[in-house]
């Protein structure tokens, strides 16, 4: 596969984050209808895309046989602890996560116009880079993938914690 074609969901999406981000937090975009409760979760799911948006950083560069000077995503090995125990991608879990954190904070139509399309395409980005770290890590990574939820924070929380049960 061609290098640059590994990107290209990522060149969609990204920029509209950004715009979503921009309109909420710069242009104030916001619904008059002030459902106070739902901005409370959105604030709530916020706050949970900071820690799976910027756990991987450091787990990555500490266990991921990452050479010294290069950036924390060029792992050379699976890394199955901390919260890649429970969920397979967390930032693009943080995405996803800080999208619908926007719509749920600005009840407005356009952010959650924004986020249709950016949360599909995370989506999909997903499901390619499975694909590719499949042709990386081979058989290792199929079995990963069937211990740890792709996106799915309650589901691996629930799988960590029987996992955990199993070896007292």
């Amino acid at each position: 596969m061609r290098e640059w074609k590994k990107y290209i969901l990522s060149c969609i999406w990204g920029p509209l984050l950004v715009v979503q981000i921009i309109l909420v937090f710069v242009f104030g975009i916001v619904n008059r209808a002030r459902l106070d409760e739902v901005v409370y979760v959105g604030l709530v799911i916020w706050a949970i895309s900071v820690i799976f948006g910027w756990m991987p950083i450091f787990v990555l560069k500490r266990k991921g046989g990452v050479t010294k000077g290069k950036s924390y995503v060029h792992t050379t090995t699976i890394v199955k602890s901390g919260i890649y125990s429970i969920v397979r991608h967390p930032q693009y879990t943080a995405g996803i996560l800080f999208s619908l954190a926007l719509i749920l904070i600005s009840q407005s139509w356009l952010i959650a116009a924004l986020g249709a399309v950016v949360v599909p395409l995370l989506y999909v980005d997903i499901l390619k880079t499975d694909k590719y770290e499949v042709e990386k890590f081979g058989d290792e990574y199929k079995r990963y993938m069937k211990e740890v939820p792709r996106t799915n924070f309650i589901l691996g929380i629930m799988r960590l914690f029987r996992r955990g049960k199993g070896k007292k």
